[in-house]
């Protein structure tokens, strides 16, 4: 039995658009982020699956250790559930209601905000009160060469140097409400960039050049940090990388740990790197609902873009079966996705066509559930964070 025909077995009795995980390319992937890290703990980043029943799976296996939340309300939600005891938000937050409340709960011994600049520790000062809240510091992990003149990375954090986060640090440390307990610095650059750019090998061998010589910067950079603000004070992790750098992060000696998510789920943006292969996990199904003519089928919605950059790459890719593609003047539509294709002539009305989106997480915010597969076997059906009425962004 193919793939494609597995699936279809498996979830016979639901009606699509319905979105499925593969518990056995999960666990495989799962498996394959634990040996990349090399015995560094891996942080689950949670904007990356977005399924409670699904952390905790993973947070279950051995290797995975703490949640990177990406909101406050989020972070307060998964350690009121017990999802974990150890959740860093990823992101700065400005929301004054969920500070009030991580000051008034027990969460507070379980949440590390993020902060980059003294606004973010004057808000989080007004809100503890008498309680003590954990910080973390987020760093500029962005390639600058040339002198500073180009930026290669995401805009996230001012500090940048040794003596900027060092100096932050003292600034924390005059604060009796705060507690510094670690250091992040997310590369972009090198995570979140594949250097097997479809039908492009010149820009291929571009990027690695730039990924390399930013692995040797930063390297050099974080260690210094890292020396600087231990000097200061203990720290309990040093956080780094995402999925598409996991092996490269963890090679830091300075680094304690990686966060990855993505790569549970290993959407088709995953494709695009050398250093590892996982294997899709979290697809979604269309019917098709109409046949225009011969080649062409088209099924019901499908409009599911990513987010980033607005280029061809946020489109889902049709996936099953195979020899389908999209119509250049219409793509993916909010309510029909007309698709072309050899295969298209052996579909029929009520037949499903599956799909991998661009990036992990964000495929939940479309459904409020997900259905477990394992091999042509139905396992069980859980909610997602939209299933669960938690929409966080």
């Amino acid at each position: 039995m193919n793939l494609r025909d597995r699936y279809d077995a498996a979830t016979a009795g639901f009606e699509a658009p319905f979105a499925v995980v593969d518990l056995a390319a999960f666990r495989a992937n799962a498996a394959d982020l634990v040996r990349r890290a090399a015995g560094k703990p891996i942080r689950v980043a949670s904007k990356s699956v977005r399924c409670r029943a699904l952390l905790e799976d993973v947070l279950a296996m051995d290797g995975f250790a703490g949640v990177m939340a990406f909101t406050l309300p989020e972070a307060l939600w998964l350690a009121a559930e017990g999802v974990s005891d150890d959740i860093l938000v990823a992101y700065p937050t400005a929301d004054r209601a969920a500070l009030a409340e991580l000051a008034a709960s027990d969460a507070a011994r379980a949440v590390t905000l993020m902060v980059d600049c003294p606004e973010h520790l004057d808000m989080i000062e007004r809100a503890a009160g008498d309680r003590r809240i954990r910080v973390c510091i987020d760093i500029d992990a962005s390639y600058r060469p040339l002198g500073g003149r180009v930026r290669i990375g995401a805009l996230r954090s001012p500090l940048r140097t040794a003596a900027d986060v060092g100096a932050f640090a003292e600034e924390i440390l005059k604060r009796p409400a705060l507690d510094l307990v670690g250091l992040m610095a997310y590369e972009s650059q090198i995570a979140g960039v594949g250097d097997l750019p479809p039908g492009r090998p010149a820009r291929a061998r571009v990027i690695r050049a730039m990924q390399q010589r930013s692995r040797l910067e930063l390297a050099r950079r974080r260690a210094a940090i890292v020396r600087a603000v231990r000097d200061l004070t203990d720290l309990e992790f040093v956080n780094g990388g995402g999925t598409g750098s996991v092996e490269k992060t963890v090679a830091e000696r300075a680094v304690t740990e990686v966060a990855a998510g993505s790569g549970l789920y290993h959407p088709h943006l995953f494709d695009q790197y050398s250093n590892f292969a996982g294997r899709p996990a979290a697809l979604f199904a269309l019917p098709v609902v109409r046949r225009p003519g011969p080649g062409v089928v088209t099924v019901l919605g499908g409009g599911y873009l990513a987010s980033g950059p607005g280029d061809a790459i946020r489109l889902p890719v049709p996936y099953l079966p195979t020899g389908l593609a999209y119509d250049s003047n219409e793509g993916a539509g909010e309510v029909q996705t007309p698709l072309l294709g050899s295969a298209a002539d052996r579909l029929g009305i009520g037949d499903r066509v599956w799909f991998r989106h661009t990036k992990a997480g964000e495929l939940c915010e479309r459904f409020d559930a997900v259905h477990l597969v394992d091999g042509d076997r139905f396992v069980r059906t859980v909610p997602t964070y939209r299933g669960e009425g938690r929409t966080f962004l």
